[in-house]
């Protein structure tokens, strides 16, 4: 079993410089996996990712959205969970139910213009998860360039104090945990975790 992460960049022709936010995009796809075989660009501002530990695959999207709401750009992302049936030569060749499920619903994520969202083999999972999805993109979608930016470091630097944090991008510490607790990163790092162990019985 298997995660893939599809996902676009939304509203991307209307930025003037596309090459900051493509440079951005393959940074942290390459951060999330070394291997340059599990992730691959469609055509500049979509992008599909293989996270063979399932368990990574929120946190994960969590990260790929932080990176770019660092950026002043917004993404959408669907994970698939499920059967690897075929291994290509990169993640674009390979087949099977992660992948299916993950473009099916980027797909579905278009047409109900939100911005997160799952689909495994287990269909009761998939609504639980989907309405948490839901509620934490209330904080997510609203998170400005400046309370990304804490979240990407944050999930970078997991023990890092805010201290340690502030002086990486030069504020003070109160200044870290004001953004931090503006971004609902407790809440949000206590939904990974319940994920986590929802994920653990597929």
């Amino acid at each position: 079993m298997t995660s893939v992460i599809t996902g676009d960049i939304i509203k991307s022709t209307v930025h003037e410089f596309p090459k900051i936010w493509l440079d951005g995009l393959k940074e942290t796809l390459s951060y999330l996996s070394t291997n340059r075989f599990s992730w691959r660009l469609h055509q500049g501002d979509s992008f599909q990712l293989e996270i063979p530990d399932k368990h990574l695959s929120f946190i994960s999207a969590v990260y790929i959205k932080a990176s770019m709401k660092s950026k002043g750009l917004d993404v959408r992302l669907a994970i698939g969970i499920g059967d690897k049936s075929y291994e290509g030569e990169n993640v674009s060749e390979s087949n099977g139910e992660a992948f299916v499920f993950s473009g099916e619903t980027l797909e579905t994520l278009i047409k109900e213009k939100q911005n997160l969202r799952i689909k495994t083999n287990d269909f009761k999972l998939n609504e639980e998860l989907n309405l948490y999805f839901k509620l934490a993109l209330i904080a997510m979608d609203s998170w400005t360039v400046n309370t990304a930016e804490i979240v990407k470091l944050s999930i970078e630097y997991p023990n890092a104090l805010q201290s340690e944090l502030g002086k990486m991008i030069g504020i003070n510490q109160n200044a870290v945990s004001t953004r931090q607790k503006r971004a609902h990163l407790n809440e949000i790092m206590e939904l990974d975790l319940m994920y986590r162990q929802k994920i653990n019985k597929l």
